[in-house]
């Protein structure tokens, strides 16, 4: 598939307050990543090199200890098996993610 509606596609909630849409091909995936206020993801890590970008709002970043509130516009790296976490502030919240290899846990069925 060469294109695809976002929109349309399943949203698949990870944490209370923060749900994804995600786009695939064999070799990364887009993970659109919607926050609503004061929610947030738990410290974690994976294999997978994650970029991202804030394309609504802002949150507070933490990747290796080293935290920073990134807003529209932001761009940020995750290097591979890196223990990050985030958490929106007192207003939602829309970032872009970047994975590769894709994420098996986040494709949809």
């Amino acid at each position: 598939m060469s294109f695809f509606d976002i929109d349309n596609h399943p949203e698949i909630e990870l944490f209370d307050g923060v749900k994804i849409r995600t786009a695939y091909g064999e070799k990364i995936m887009m993970s659109f990543v919607y926050f609503e206020p004061n929610s947030s993801v738990p410290e974690h890590s994976h294999p997978h090199e994650q970029m991202g970008t804030v394309i609504e709002g802002q949150f507070r970043l933490t990747v290796n200890e080293e935290s920073k509130v990134v807003e529209k516009g932001d761009v940020y790296l995750v290097p591979s098996n890196a223990k990050h976490s985030a958490q929106s502030l007192s207003s939602s919240a829309v970032a872009l993610d970047i994975f590769s290899p894709p994420r098996e846990d986040y494709k949809y069925q």
